[in-house]
């Protein structure tokens, strides 16, 4: 982490910013940091991580169409600037505004007026398949999930393609996605709430979206197909799953949050919502 923050600070100064010091914000996948005095948030990879671009090109069109995004720094050109392996990104920090928990039609109506600004991109992204075939993978093969139980990754492998499988022949619309608009994924700021984290997007039904959001959000978003978003929300539960047992995955907390999806998934519907699931505590 100390790499990480001197990686983010030296390019900050290097781009015109004052970077006397680095706030932790969060510190799982990703490395999020608040720098001072010049109150820039800086997001922070390992070099490799492409879809930093991705996310930044993302951000950049939905503002420029006024979707409900947080905005790239505005005293730097925006892009992913790499330094001692990591690579990093800048962003308008906001500061937090209470109340902290977000009121469901607030939420769902940001997430409808998201959606709407991603219908009007044209840009190339993946397909949510490709998101389940990386997690079918990783739990498909012992080398890459050691730590998981024969009869755990079995249940992973068939739920992840019993769902790929069912959601596809549904046919129902689709459009680009937010990915993981979860709870965490958005910020109060006086000018309303605004969607983080962009590098998960990918093209499928908006179920997709409403499975990662609490059930009063997604029972104000209008025309959602009900029947669509419990199989999406299994799905996601099976995802979650699979890349909490990725040796490599920092999320505080995340094997006992492995184990409690495993054992949500054994015990068969009704599928509890992630903010449920993923609380503290």
């Amino acid at each position: 982490m100390r790499r990480a923050v001197a990686a983010a600070t030296s390019i900050a100064r290097a781009l015109g910013l004052s970077a006397d010091e680095a706030e932790v914000l969060r510190n799982s996948n990703k490395l999020a940091l608040r720098l001072v005095p010049c109150d820039v948030m800086a997001r922070v990879a390992h070099r490799g991580q492409e879809v930093a671009r991705f996310e930044v090109e993302v951000a950049r069109r939905l503002a420029e169409a006024g979707s409900p995004v947080a905005a790239l720094e505005p005293r730097v050109a925006p892009g992913a600037y790499e330094a001692s392996g990591f690579v990093v990104t800048l962003w308008t920090y906001y500061a937090p505004v209470a109340p902290h928990d977000h009121a469901p039609a607030a939420f769902a109506a940001a997430l409808a007026q998201l959606h709407a600004g991603m219908r009007t991109l044209d840009i190339a992204s993946p397909h949510f398949t490709d998101r389940v075939a990386e997690a079918h993978g990783l739990v498909a093969s012992p080398d890459l999930t050691p730590g998981l139980a024969d009869d755990d990754r079995a249940l992973l492998v068939a739920t992840l393609g019993r769902l790929r499988r069912a959601i596809t022949d549904r046919g129902a619309p689709e459009q680009l996605l937010h990915g993981e608009p979860h709870p965490g994924n958005v910020l109060a700021t006086p000018d309303g709430l605004r969607f983080i984290d962009l590098e998960t997007c990918c093209r499928g039904p908006v179920e997709l979206d409403l499975a990662h959001v609490p059930d009063a959000v997604s029972q104000r978003y209008p025309h959602a197909d009900r029947e669509l978003l419990l199989d999406c929300r299994e799905l996601v539960l099976a995802m979650v799953a699979a890349w909490r047992w990725d040796p490599g995955d920092q999320l505080p907390n995340g094997q006992h949050a492995a184990h409690d999806l495993l054992r949500v998934l054994r015990a068969g519907p009704p599928w509890p919502t992630l903010d449920l699931l993923m609380a503290p505590g």
